[in-house]
């Protein structure tokens, strides 16, 4: 009886991997295309953010798209590739994101670097622990004061030996640095956020990852967005950031050693999604500047930092981003956000109305 090789073996997980994906963009009502031209050798991007820790080096890889895919707004995966990207493809980009002028440039400013695949950085079948071992070595010849590095990624693929290992090798830098590791919940409330936007993480995960990471004086970065599906109101999506924010700030109070930070996303209409259907339809409007401005008050004295994105990273259909080309009044909000992601500033926001 013919034994298949462990090659073989390999070879079969990964087109179910790539089959399984087809089969979960299908079954979450989307109709985005897998990006298969991308150069695997180079990442989808990389850029800077300047934010109330330093300036932040954001590298956004590219891979295997996220094996989870069924959130129901997010068009993330559309720039990953369905097919298996190797790990030496991956430590070629490492390597290209090194190369770079501009970072070589600002290399000692980088107080951060934020990685991302779109997907899971700790997903061993995306992304090995090779691929992470190798960005850590780069960053600490190239980032002399880098004092984080954070992770996006979903929950289940956490493995505390894998971090430590990461975490050991990050103090050897010449300044020790810690890790972060990055969780999109999307929503605060849990019936949305699961049944509707389809996330997939329960609160006690959170509670309990918390934990896990305070236990070794690792910081959680929670993404969140705001009004992500029709069924939210303005003024619903607003409430549900204010409870985003004080179930943080209480979760860090109970769990002694804790770091905890926010993520904002205004959520943009994304290609090839459900949203965009509704969107089309009439039954979506995104949000508005002044609207997420009234959420991100709600912060002050919270002791959970709040960061804003204030990008719709290109994949919004026409006229269903949160920016409004030509509107001066929201230009001049956005301007004010983008200064309070510098200084963490409340102030910012006292002369405006709400």
């Amino acid at each position: 009886m013919y034994r298949p090789t462990s090659l073989e073996k390999r070879a079969g997980e990964r087109k179910a991997i790539e089959e399984n994906l087809a089969r979960r963009v299908r079954s979450a009502g989307k109709t985005f295309a897998f990006n298969e031209k991308h150069d695997k050798t180079k990442p989808i991007d990389v850029f800077f953010q300047d934010t109330h820790e330093g300036l932040v080096l954001f590298i956004i890889y590219y891979t295997q798209a996220c094996r989870y895919m069924v959130c129901s707004g997010c068009t993330l995966p559309s720039t990953s590739s369905q097919r298996y990207i190797d790990t030496s493809a991956i430590l070629a980009q490492t390597r290209y994101i090194f190369t770079l002028p501009e970072v070589q440039r600002r290399a000692r400013d980088v107080k951060k670097v934020i990685a991302s695949n779109q997907g899971s950085m700790l997903d061993q079948e995306t992304f090995s622990t090779a691929a992470l071992g190798h960005l850590v070595a780069k960053c600490i010849e190239y980032l002399p004061n880098m004092e984080v590095l954070t992770l996006e990624t979903r929950e289940e693929y956490v493995e505390d030996s894998e971090l430590l290992l990461l975490a050991q090798a990050l103090q050897d830098n010449e300044t020790p640095a810690t890790l972060e590791l990055a969780i999109g919940l999307e929503m605060f409330d849990k019936e949305k956020r699961n049944h509707v936007f389809r996330k997939g993480l329960s609160n006690d995960k959170l509670h309990r990852l918390a934990e896990r990471l305070a236990q070794h004086d690792f910081r959680l970065k929670c993404y969140f967005m705001f009004k992500p599906i029709p069924e939210l109101t303005n003024e619903e999506a607003i409430c549900d950031v204010h409870k985003a924010i004080t179930y943080l700030s209480d979760l860090q109070s109970r769990t002694p050693g804790s770091h905890i930070s926010i993520h904002l996303n205004p959520t943009y209409v994304a290609q090839g999604t459900p949203l965009a259907d509704a969107f089309e339809r009439g039954d979506y409007t995104p949000p508005r500047v002044e609207d997420l401005i009234r959420a991100i008050r709600f912060g002050e004295d919270n002791g959970v930092p709040i960061f804003v994105g204030l990008n719709d990273e290109g994949l919004a259909v026409e006229g269903g981003s949160f920016i409004r080309p030509g509107d001066t009044d929201d230009e001049a909000l956005l301007a004010i956000i983008a200064e309070f992601n510098r200084t963490q500033d409340y102030n910012l926001f006292k002369h405006l109305p709400g």
